[in-house]
């Protein structure tokens, strides 16, 4: 059974920076992980993904901002988050088990984990 940790939420003001960690277990394949978001009243959308061999992809809100990495030998994804806006308040979540389809799609992902809050005020 695959189970994702989030950590590193927290609250900052405007400008202020953020490294979200994600520690997978149960989960052996090398594969694309992800970070999500969903904001209250909103629908989730991609943040970032990456795969095992280093291809990423970033939603062009976060371009330039945001830095998505992993570590294979440790099984944990991360995002590091600069330069934070009061719109990138949200829940973030991690992603894994990639089935198929572009990976800043949340149905490409089979297991989330519970999210961790992120609120940035200016």
């Amino acid at each position: 059974q695959v189970q994702l940790v989030e950590s590193g939420g927290g609250s900052v003001q405007v400008g202020g920076s953020l490294r979200l960690s994600c520690v997978a277990s149960g989960y052996t394949r090398r594969s694309y992980m992800g970070w999500f978001r969903q904001a209250p009243g909103k629908e989730r959308e991609g943040v970032a993904c990456i795969d095992s061999d280093g291809r990423i992809s970033y939603a062009d809100s976060v371009k330039g901002r945001f830095t998505i990495s992993r570590d294979n030998a440790e099984n944990t994804l991360y995002l590091q988050m600069n330069s934070l806006k009061p719109e990138d308040t949200a829940m973030y979540y991690c992603a894994a088990q990639y089935s198929r389809g572009y990976c800043l799609v949340g149905d490409a992902f089979r297991s989330w984990g519970q999210g961790t809050q992120v609120t940035v005020s200016s």
